[in-house]
Formats: C-alpha cells, sequence, structure tokens
C-alpha cells in the first residue's frame, strides 16, 4: 500500500515492468477501416507510454544487438514497439479496440506447448494445472489470474489466451475456471508467494475450434493480478458512418 501511494505521489510505475502492450481489435462486417487506423492506434499508445509514464524498456540495435541487449536501452518509454495487431470480425456493427499490457514475469512463466488429450478433457487441464503449480511459486507476484487459451496450432492456441485475458470476468466463472483456480489456491503459495489460501484471484479460459487429432495446443499463463486489467475503446457505428 505505501508502494501504491509514493507511485501515485510521483507518478512512476507501481511495478518496475510495465509491460509490453498488445492490441485486439474487434470490426464489425458493414464496417471500412480508413487509412491509417493502424499506425493511429500504435501512435496512441506510444504517447500513453510517454504520459503514464511506462517504464524504459525497448533495446536499442540491430538484431544480434537487441539479442544481447549490448547496446543499452532507449531513455523514451514510447520507443516500446507494439507487436503485431490481432483482428477479428464480430456480428454487431462499431470497432472495439482492447490494449492489453504483458508483463515479463508472467511471460518468463508463460508456456505455449502440446498435449496428449486421450479424448479426455481432464487429461488437457491436468497438464495446465502440473505446469502452473511447478511455476506459480516462482512467479513473485501473486495473487494470480491464470489464462488459457487452447487451440489447433501456437499460434492460435496464443490469440485465443490473449482473448481469454480481454474478456475474461471474474464474476462470471465457469466451473472449469472455478476448478482451476480452486486447484491453485490449495498450493499454499499465497500473496507475494509467502504462503496463504489466496494463491488465484479467478481463471480465463478459452477453447477455440479444434482439429480432427490426438493433440490439443495449450498456452497457459499465469497472469499477475493487474494484467487482465484492459484499456478498452468501443467505437460506434455512427462515428464511421460520419467519415
Amino acid at each position: 500500500m505505501e508502494n501504491a501511494k509514493i507511485a501515485e505521489a510521483n507518478k512512476v510505475p507501481l511495478c518496475d515492468d510495465t509491460g509490453i502492450p498488445h492490441v485486439l481489435v474487434e470490426v464489425g462486417n458493414t464496417i471500412q477501416l480508413p487509412g491509417g487506423f493502424f499506425h493511429d492506434i500504435a501512435e496512441g499508445i506510444a504517447q500513453g507510454l510517454k504520459e503514464l509514464p511506462g517504464r524504459p524498456m525497448a533495446v536499442k540495435g540491430n538484431s544480434i544487438e537487441r539479442i544481447e541487449q549490448s547496446k543499452g536501452l532507449y531513455k523514451s518509454p514510447e520507443k516500446l514497439l507494439t507487436p503485431s495487431f490481432t483482428v477479428d470480425t464480430m456480428e454487431k456493427d462499431g470497432v472495439n479496440i482492447h490494449v492489453l499490457m504483458m508483463g515479463g514475469g508472467p511471460e518468463i512463466r508463460a508456456n505455449t506447448y502440446k498435449v496428449f488429450h486421450k479424448r479426455d478433457h481432464r487429461k488437457v487441464f491436468n497438464e495446465v494445472l502440473t505446469w502452473l503449480r511447478s511455476e506459480i511459486t516462482m512467479l513473485g507476484c501473486t495473487p494470480c489470474i491464470p489464462s488459457v487459451g487452447i487451440g489447433r496450432t501456437h499460434f492460435e492456441a496464443s490469440s485465443l489466451m490473449l482473448k481469454a485475458m480481454a474478456y475474461g470476468n471474474l464474476n462470471i466463472q465457469s466451473e472449469i475456471e472455478k476448478t482451476l483456480t480452486k486447484s491453485m489456491n490449495s498450493s499454499n503459495t499465497g500473496a507475494l508467494g509467502i504462503g496463504g489460501s489466496v494463491t488465484a484471484l479467478g481463471s480465463f479460459i478459452n477453447i477455440g475450434p479444434q482439429r480432427a487429432s490426438g493433440v490439443r495446443i495449450v498456452c497457459t499463463r499465469p497472469c499477475c493480478c493487474v494484467e487482465p486489467r484492459r484499456s478498452s475503446v468501443n467505437v460506434s457505428s455512427e462515428f464511421w458512418s460520419d467519415l
């Protein structure tokens, strides 16, 4: 609580990792996006990172130098580039834009992998629990909100996991999500890993289309308690008709 007060008073990040911005865009079937639409979103995110401010985390240099971090960091937080946008259609008109800030700690503890399901969904979720329980004690920023995407490819599973974060609701939990949360809370990891019964606040699970195969691709991420807080903007169809 003291850290939160200092961060608010001095306008500095509460956490030393303010995250990488990921953007989900949903477009109504009748909407035609104007030129420069995605560029404008990226510019808006850059301005937001500067004003917050975000933590300066962008690495300088060419491809090898960036891997090795040998040229140091940019001092400006707005140099942090947004990864490729995820775009989907939706039945209703208008455009929804969701921005998620993905932190490094949960990213280190996340995994995307194949699971042989043996025609039993419990086999898949037992694998998820095994991974989470092995990593959650090293997360350092519990209580967490595990986010899981299950798809046909590694890309699809990761995309479904992002959508689980964007659309998840802690007040509306499926039976599978409740079971996952209950199992995490029985681990006795607790807040900040110091022990206790609240290791997870809830869980977000998104299961997409599946292929005829003995394998399911699972993306599992132990999100920190603030990561699924997204900035969402809805632009109504009336706005687009006026352009």
